[in-house]
């Protein structure tokens, strides 16, 4: 299993997220081959690494609705 070092990285909260703490995702920018996603209440807690093409067709159907 390869590890990410994610010190550095740039978290980025939905943009579908409010300020009351509710189901939020925080997605991370700049690490090769891997889309970055953890809970944003949570920001100490694991993150899950997505495949770039899975995330793309996984916000794509988010818009669709």
């Amino acid at each position: 299993m390869r590890e990410y070092d994610l010190s550095n990285a740039r978290w980025h909260k939905s943009s579908y997220s409010n300020g009351e703490g509710g189901n939020c995702v925080e997605v991370a920018d700049g690490v090769p081959g891997v889309v970055p996603v953890r809970d944003s209440k949570n920001p100490q807690g694991p993150a899950l690494f997505i495949h770039p093409e899975a995330w793309s067709a996984f916000v794509a159907g988010q818009r669709a609705g």
